[in-house]
């Protein structure tokens, strides 16, 4: 089985377009590695890449990645609506076939090595990565965003597992990790008042009491003047997102509006697709087989 590795680091630029090709591009130049996607928000500032290939492949990648925003985006003059503490903000890798998570949470620990040495970045490693339980939680890892950096490395119990102790004022600081596949998620409302997609968000996320795998926050879509619910879901096979969708319906029902449209934020695995189109056409027995290109490309016989 050949070794692939999924990798979707996540820049802190989504508004100057000649920036995030220039990362994009750095990416691409990797031997071995296969660019899939990228998709830039101008309302949260950011940028999700996604690209695949074996484990020396796609490491090679997110370094290069990493050095080019480095050397293109300054965290001192960033904003946006996406929470976030460095230009590469984070890099998660994932196993897909023939690469083990083991194997991917000594990648990641590999990269953010290097990342730190070579780039003069703190790297804080999360999730499987994780070298403490209070650093699994890339939340946890990215409370207090850029602007509490500073303050944070004044007290030696916050230094970075990689890289130097000290704020670095342009590029801020990088989570490298490895964990499963997760879905990005956006609900776009038919409300530009903030307040009620925060409360949406709240009770639907897991902290909140709400549902289990959903992790989510309110913002504003500035240049929409739309309310948005910002989500990571980040075990659909356990949480599908048809449920999502309908407890965020019922929980807006409660403020009068409903939810305008919904947006995927890089890649999705196709099981999760049917799974929705199953849930809402109320199909009896369906099987990914009878998807007409699941059974031309990927059947025998």
């Amino acid at each position: 089985m050949a070794e692939i590795v999924q990798c979707v680091p996540n820049f802190s630029e989504g508004r100057q377009a000649d920036v995030v090709k220039a990362i994009v591009e750095a990416a691409k130049k990797a031997p071995g590695v296969r660019l899939l996607n990228y998709s830039s928000d101008y309302d949260h500032n950011r940028t999700v890449v996604t690209f695949v290939g074996d484990r020396q492949s796609v490491g090679e990648a997110a370094f290069r990645a990493a050095a080019r925003a480095a050397e293109l985006i300054d965290m001192s003059s960033h904003t946006g609506g996406h929470p976030r503490m460095g230009a590469t903000d984070v890099i998660p890798f994932i196993p897909v076939s023939g690469v083990s998570m083991p194997e991917c949470v000594q990648l990641a620990r590999d990269t953010g090595e290097r990342i730190g040495r070579e780039l003069g970045i703190p790297v804080f490693l999360y999730e499987e990565a994780a070298t403490r339980p209070e650093r699994r939680n890339l939340a946890d890892i990215r409370r207090g965003e850029y602007e509490g950096l500073a303050a944070r490395f004044a007290d030696p119990r916050q230094a970075p597992d990689f890289g130097p102790a000290q704020f670095n004022p342009r590029s801020g600081a990088t989570a490298v990790g490895a964990r499963q596949p997760l879905v990005a998620f956006n609900a776009n409302l038919n409300t530009g008042d903030i307040t009620i997609a925060k409360k949406i968000a709240q009770a639907i996320r897991e902290k909140g009491g709400g549902l289990t795998n959903v992790k989510a926050m309110g913002l504003l879509l500035e240049d929409r003047k739309q309310a948005q619910v910002s989500m990571n879901l980040v075990n659909c096979d356990a949480t599908p997102v048809y449920r999502v969708v309908e407890l965020i319906k019922a929980e807006a029902a409660r403020y009068g509006i409903t939810i305008a449209s919904t947006e995927i934020v890089g890649l999705i695995p196709l099981k999760y697709i049917l799974d929705a189109a199953s849930y809402y056409l109320q199909l009896e027995e369906f099987t990914p087989d009878q998807v007409l290109e699941n059974k031309i490309f990927f059947s025998e016989g």
